[in-house]
């Protein structure tokens, strides 16, 4: 098992990682908390779902630290195949209300690219390596609660290949 590279961006005191047991994945789910006019937080969590290729039925889920706000959004399948690469969407540090990570969008080993219902500030970054074995695991950066302060959730990603 390797780690395809995520995407670092907000550096913090209270980093929370976690490594969840390994499934091959195929389906995922985010959860986002939509505009709330100050102190927006985005995305705050993604959960991977295991099956079989060429089945819906779920054996497993995987996730790992995740922020309070927000819903789980709807559910992504791959038909085809295993989720193989990602490019997550980060909002650079502002000098206002700061959501760090917002969206993430995952490609199929059958090419298909999927795009999450995340939050609409910032830009994608560079696709991951293509793992050809499929993404099995997952590991977060997420803030703790600030208060009063400016609240970020998930900061940060890294999807493991098995």
């Amino acid at each position: 098992m390797h780690g395809i590279p995520a995407a670092s961006i907000r550096a913090f005191s209270h980093r929370c990682l976690a490594l969840i047991k390994i499934c091959f994945s195929i389906i995922y789910t985010f959860k986002v908390e939509p505009p709330v006019g100050g102190d927006d937080t985005a995305l705050n969590g993604i959960k991977l779902y295991c099956a079989e290729p060429f089945s819906e039925v779920i054996k497993d889920a995987i996730t790992s630290a995740k922020g309070p706000w927000g819903d789980w959004t709807k559910v992504y399948w791959c038909p085809a195949g295993e989720l193989v690469s990602f490019s997550l969407k980060v909002e650079p540090p502002t000098d206002g209300d700061d959501t760090a990570a917002n969206n993430i969008m995952f490609q199929c080993s059958d090419l298909k690219i999927f795009k999450g219902d995340g939050g609409t500030w910032g830009n994608f970054g560079t696709w991951s390596k293509i793992c050809c074995s499929g993404i099995c695991g997952i590991k977060t950066r997420v803030e703790k609660s600030q208060g009063k302060g400016d609240d970020t959730a998930l900061n940060d990603v890294q999807l493991y290949c098995c």
